[in-house]
């Protein structure tokens, strides 16, 4: 029997018609009360009841098992499963086996759209307003997950589930990382059993650093390790293990690969099969994807065009050389993509092989937000540029073609292709006001339930629809109070009535979208955008929300927003923007932030810290991993390291301290028992400065001192290196520029040893020490 029920919530309408048979309804106060004995007790146990022991809980009966993958950084268009240029097998056989959802929508932020896709809240309600590293001291921008928002893996985990997560974690504050913790919001203590991944925006691929649960992962001997490959092996020896253990327990595997966001790094092997298929440049992909999206049914047939995102370059534009580049960067992004596709296909192939296989729903979005554009207009070596606020020149970029993919570089295409991969729409990652940002791929697949094999879904919808989706067809209900906490309502909706019906009416009224004050409102098929930053560029000055540009488009005759009708209708276009306000007050979307690259710095956000106010720090051998936010910041100030170190000849070699890695920091190691002391500056240039002879046998103290050259408040100065020994100056000169913001997206200090990737190629990983390290202190000036 099919049944609908709805229940009206400000703008929300929640159905629940998908085909289930009635179930027990599961408690919503969690966890359950303890256990207490009901029959009688006497003095002993002859004159009481027989014992019972509680029964272990149980999902409720049929509950499918899930399997949910969200890809990075991939765009609407980039896919072949939905028009685009990258092979994507698995997603492909998924859709013609399952549902293609192609309105479905994110936030246009990685932290954002994770947060909303684990809590079914929207990403201000769950504190997650933009990424981890950019938080503020506002409810909703603290990027610290209430408790009052908890997550489908613990909801999941307490009503008979096993649950895990396998890849990135983007929801964990960056303060909070380090092996001083606290755990509760690491993924184990955001209700999965079992994490294996790296905490952070993105990761290196072939030098990650990762952790088992809270336990850092040495570093892989095998010369051909990627980190898309130990994912998928991580993910499929989980699965098989407990299902194994507990056969009728069902699983939440949540898989979160890097891919594909930067750094873009594939096996070579990868890189070659696409040489020469992006020849024909960025402009000509556009069209050429919008004419396999309309073949597939996936846009409609009427869907134009939007023109190229101001700012952008014309393929035509370009000259030799600078296409010769641009199609080898989008040769080594297809590579990166198709690989990842591939390695997701192992795990889909390996859930379906174990019991309840059939019984399994998989959900497989291809993106947290749109492509991304930061890789700026001339494309990147060094994401961590971006983030500290440089342009790149594709003339340097060029030298380095032949290297690109590889484990040398952090490198990112340029903008132009991102917007491609966004095809049909405008602008990309970020703009949260136009579908560019938005607009993601879903394809669901369930085989013992979805009989429209390969059928297309168009209904409305937002990340924060899955949880209770996942609620729905489990059969569990929403707790209104979890751990002692009383929870916030479930701000999404479920859409299981669209896997029956194609035309299942829409279930999304209202959904409001804001990143870095980029602000949409969608409502009653209508949708009103404000744009507010070219997102390649992080340097943002003055800006008035008040003159924001609005647009405003009929989604429902204009699928790809390439119409603007706000000249024609001001009066829908004041309806919206008021609207916007409303849902802006109601999800704590207040106050608007435009701040750029500044917001990436943590002692000037005020973001919490582990060592904030302290000005000398000590460093025993065996801390290794910690992240950038738990490390001394040495940002734009003098500062001072002294390594009290015993070598044991005068050939010891090995790094002391380093801090940072392929994208920026430092290194104090020895060579040949010369002491050398490196700066990198964004993977640019880096800075040496080597003493002349090898350090004797027998205790030494050896000491890095920087004088800076700014004042208080000014960013990115040079300064002058000293380095001694015992006293005696062995090296130094001038360091004639320094890095203004952060030294690495995630690498932090390691001693005795370097974790992660080098800070320069003149050693080989993990450049153990080889003498005795007592202490390293940091002074900081």
């Amino acid at each position: 029997m099919r049944y609908i029920v709805f229940v009206v919530f400000g703008f929300f309408v929640t159905c629940r018609a998908f085909s289930q048979q009635p179930r027990e309804a599961t408690p919503d106060v969690l966890p359950r009360p303890d256990f207490h004995f009901p029959g009688e007790v006497g003095r002993t146990y002859l004159d009481s009841d027989k014992s019972q022991f509680p029964k272990p809980v149980k999902a409720p009966k049929g509950a499918p098992n899930i399997l949910l993958i969200l890809l990075d950084d991939a765009g609407f268009g980039q896919f072949s499963t939905f028009g685009g240029g990258v092979p994507s097998p698995t997603m492909d056989k998924l859709a013609a086996e399952g549902l293609r959802y192609t309105r479905f929508h994110t936030t246009a932020l990685c932290s954002p759209t994770r947060a909303a896709l684990i809590t079914g809240r929207n990403h201000h309600s769950a504190a997650f307003a933009n990424i981890t590293e950019v938080a503020t001291g506002y409810d909703g921008y603290t990027c610290i997950l209430p408790k009052s928002c908890g997550t489908v893996g613990e909801v999941l985990r307490q009503n008979g589930y096993m649950t895990a997560w396998i890849g990135k974690n983007h929801n964990t504050p960056p303060w909070e990382t380090s092996q001083a913790g606290p755990f509760d919001r690491w993924a184990n203590g955001l209700g999965f059993d079992y994490f294996y991944g790296f905490n952070g925006g993105d990761m290196n691929h072939w030098n990650p650093v990762l952790y088992e649960n809270h336990n850092l992962v040495p570093a892989s001997t095998d010369p051909n390790y990627h980190l898309t490959p130990d994912l998928a092996d991580h993910a499929i020896a989980w699965v098989r293990q407990v299902k194994s253990i507990a056969p009728d327990k069902p699983y939440f595997l949540y898989v979160a690969p890097g891919a594909t966001h930067a750094p873009h790094h594939a096996p070579q092997e990868w890189i070659e099969k696409y040489k020469g298929q992006f020849d024909s440049g960025w402009d000509a992909y556009r069209e050429a994807t919008l004419a396999r999206q309309k073949k597939l049914g996936v846009v409609p047939q009427d869907t134009k065009l939007t023109e190229r995102s101001p700012g952008l370059p014309a393929w035509d534009s370009l000259n030799a050389d600078q296409k010769r580049l641009y199609a080898r960067m989008m040769e080594v992004f297809c590579a990166y993509g198709a690989h990842c596709d591939y390695e997701m296909g192992r795990i889909v192939d390996a859930v379906k092989q174990l019991p309840g296989g059939d019984n399994t729903m998989i959900i497989y979005i291809a993106g947290d937000n749109g492509s991304s554009a930061e890789g700026g207009i001339e494309g990147s070596l060094c994401e961590n540029m971006f983030f500290n606020g440089f342009p790149e020149k594709w003339q340097d970029n060029l030298k380095a073609i032949d290297e690109l993919g590889g484990p040398k570089h952090f490198n990112h295409f340029p903008s132009a292709w991102a917007h491609a991969m966004d095809t049909p729409f405008q602008w990309t990652k970020q703009v949260a006001s136009h579908f560019g940002g938005t607009r993601n791929p879903m394809i669901i697949s369930w085989p013992a339930k979805l009989k429209d094999k390969g059928g297309v879904r168009s209904q409305f919808l937002h990340v924060i629809d899955i949880v209770p989706t996942i609620y729905d067809v489990c059969g569990i209900t929403a707790p209104t109070m979890l751990n002692g906490v009383q929870q916030k309502p479930i701000e999404g909706v479920s859409f299981a009535s669209t896997f029956a019906e194609a035309k299942a009416p829409e279930v999304r009224k209202t959904q409001y979208f804001e990143i870095f004050v980029n602000r949409g409102i969608y409502h009653d098929g209508w949708m009103a955008s404000a744009r507010s930053f070219e997102p390649w560029n992080p340097n943002r000055g003055d800006f008035d929300p008040d003159k924001q540009k609005w647009e405003l488009y009929n989604i429902n005759e204009d699928y790809s927003q390439a119409t603007d009708l706000a000249a024609k209708n001001p009066e829908k276009l004041r309806e919206l923007q008021d609207l916007w306000w409303v849902e802006a007050a109601k999800y704590n979307v207040l106050p608007l932030d435009w701040r750029g690259s500044i917001r990436f710095n943590s002692e000037a956000m005020g973001r919490p810290s582990l060592i904030r106010g302290q000005t000398s720090m000590i460093y025993y051998p065996g801390t290794i991993g910690l992240p950038d936010a738990a490390s001394p910041s040495m940002i734009n100030k003098s500062w001072t390291i002294t390594a009290d170190v015993e070598l044991p000849d005068d050939n010891t070699k090995g790094m002391i301290v380093t801090h940072g890695g392929l994208e920026g920091g430092y290194g104090l190691y020895l060579s040949g028992g010369i002491p050398t002391f490196v700066y990198n500056f964004l993977g640019t240039e880096r800075f040496t400065f080597a003493a002349k002879e090898p350090l004797p046998k027998g205790k030494t103290k050896l000491v890095v001192d920087f004088k800076y050259d700014g004042a208080k408040g000014e960013a990115g100065k040079g300064g002058e290196i000293t380095l001694t020994a015992n006293g005696k100056k062995v090296a130094g000169g001038r360091l004639v520029k320094t890095i203004p913001v952060q030294f690495s997206l995630g690498e932090g200090l390691d001693i005795g040893m370097d974790v992660g990737s080098p800070v320069d190629f003149s050693y080989k990983l993990p450049f153990k020490f080889t003498g005795k390290i007592e202490k390293v202190t940091v002074e900081l000036k």
